[in-house]
């Protein structure tokens, strides 16, 4: 779903800027099964521009089934490993420059599905990979970060284990040979010293992305939004001023279902006015409160990751409705999405303002999607 924000000042959003790409967008697709056929094998990104590293995880797309062996406890000197099976699909995003990977680990002591989503920086000319644990949807972990030398990759980045700070180092081993591997390690001391704690390899069973299996209970909110779609979108230039100004402007999204149908990705291209812009929704569903998480990646700022927003989504007859609350130029407001018109090849989306309260609405996007696959 193309996110509802203006292109940002000085590179950064304010709150309503990312919102409700968020809001909006987390609909798509959560439980299509029946749409998986048009998503299969389909890389995410409209085209692959020939610009330096849109080709770095070429050797990753597709499907594989992983061999994991994992330390049992990290940094107390524990010397007993488990070993147990894994799938995972891997889909490029942003022209190359983004990837999801959807992950199923057969836990010794129970099954559990993972999401790791990687952008590239042409700024900082390094990857920021990200990692979000299905068993705990409200959380995405700290960006290791890095790139590749030859055959191997590494990215390093900052966490924290039972309260203490540690580095993190993720490295991937012979990307080019039949068995790709990869290893993490943690050290307590910056570096001085680490410990390995997990090793998987890789063996590939498809060179395109099959969708894993679906999860049963998997919500089903706004599975008729799977699949790929053009966008045509009436973006108000300012909100909540008065103004009648409005921009039209083409788009694709392209949407489907990870954690099992506990999440959904939208892979997203709009023509603004001023040029292409490629961003990356990443939508987790939470049991526990019954609410959606959603994260924009953009193309423009795509060190960031902002902390999720959501809410819960209720059916009003044929529409999708979700109301949260924001701010908008340091005041707050609310803003509204609602999901209408739906049926087999199309769907509108349309996002409105209130300043007060929700007594009335100012509408500043609309868009509407046909379907393509």
């Amino acid at each position: 779903m193309n996110p509802p924000f203006d292109p940002p000042h000085n590179g950064r959003f304010s709150p309503p800027r990312r919102r409700f790409l968020a809001a909006a967008a987390l609909a798509g697709g959560a439980a299509a099964f029946g749409l998986f056929p048009a998503m299969r094998g389909a890389r995410a990104a409209t085209d692959r521009p020939d610009v330096p590293h849109a080709h770095d995880w070429d050797w990753l797309h597709g499907s594989w089934d992983v061999h994991h062996r994992r330390l049992k406890e990290r940094l107390v000197g524990d010397t007993r490993w488990e070993e147990f099976t894994g799938r995972s699909a891997m889909w490029l995003t942003m022209g190359g420059l983004g990837t999801i990977d959807d992950n199923s680990l057969e836990l010794p002591d129970g099954s559990y599905r993972g999401l790791g989503l990687r952008v590239f920086d042409p700024e900082t000319a390094q990857w920021a990979i990200w990692w979000l644990d299905g068993r705990n949807p409200t959380r995405i972990d700290p960006a290791v970060r890095g790139g590749f030398e030859g055959d191997t990759g590494t990215f390093t980045g900052r966490d924290t284990l039972r309260g203490q700070p540690i580095l993190m180092r993720f490295r991937w081993n012979d990307i080019h040979g039949p068995r790709p591997w990869w290893e993490q390690a943690f050290s307590p001391d910056d570096g001085a010293t680490w410990e390995v704690n997990w090793r998987n390899w890789f063996t590939r069973t498809s060179e395109t992305p099959d969708p894993l299996p679906m999860l049963p209970g998997a919500p089903t909110d706004f599975s008729f939004l799977a699949g790929r779609w053009k966008v045509r979108n009436r973006r108000l230039r300012e909100r909540l001023v008065g103004s009648d100004d409005w921009d039209e402007f083409d788009g694709t999204l392209n949407n489907w279902p990870v954690l099992g149908g506990y999440g959904n990705v939208g892979d997203n291209v709009m023509h603004f006015p001023g040029g292409d812009v490629r961003g990356v929704s990443v939508r987790s569903y939470d049991t526990g409160t019954g609410q959606w998480l959603s994260w924009w990646i953009d193309s423009r700022n795509p060190s960031r990751l902002d902390p999720p927003v959501g809410g819960s989504f209720a059916a009003d007859d044929d529409r999708r409705v979700l109301v949260g609350d924001d701010t908008l130029r340091g005041r707050p407001v609310k803003t509204r999405v609602v999901w209408s018109h739906i049926a087999a090849d199309s769907a509108r989306w349309e996002q409105s303002c209130s300043a007060d309260g929700g007594r009335s609405w100012e509408p500043n996007w609309v868009s509407d999607f046909v379907r393509v696959g």
